[in-house]
């Protein structure tokens, strides 16, 4: 079966899910699963994962971290982000690098979307950047 769209999830959005974050836990939530499932090819940048493993470590433990980071890659892909990433990310005109690596390492992935809570600060970008709830219209 082929893949509707090719998405890379911004932190936020796993965050959302695995803290269980009101009101976005249920559109992330089915965000994911659309991953998980196939339905959308789902990635995450590298960078995105230590930061979460970082995050979910202080607020839960280390072995929590892991099978949770572990978990995810079942059905993510990892983006790598190198020297190439950062160089074109210092390129683009945002006020946020981190929101620039991760448009960058989306159009690396080949991504349709990125996938965030944080859309105007994407506003600037060559792909477009979505909210959880307009990826689950535009697949109906």
């Amino acid at each position: 079966m082929a893949t509707a769209f090719k998405v890379l999830l911004d932190l936020n959005v796993i965050l959302d899910v695995l803290q269980r974050r009101q009101p976005f836990f249920e559109a992330s939530a089915r965000v994911l699963a659309l991953a998980e499932t196939g339905v959308i090819e789902g990635s995450v940048s590298a960078h995105s994962i230590t930061t979460l493993f970082y995050l979910y470590a202080k607020a839960q433990s280390d072995a929590e971290a892991r099978v949770a980071i572990a978990d995810l890659l079942r059905f993510l892909s990892v983006v790598s982000v190198g020297q190439r990433t950062i160089e074109q990310a210092l390129a683009l005109p945002y006020k946020n690098f981190e929101d620039a690596v991760q448009m960058v390492a989306a159009i690396h992935a080949g991504a349709d979307y990125v996938v965030t809570r944080n859309v105007a600060d994407f506003k600037m970008g060559p792909l477009p950047a979505i909210m959880p709830a307009e990826l689950l219209a535009l697949l109906g």
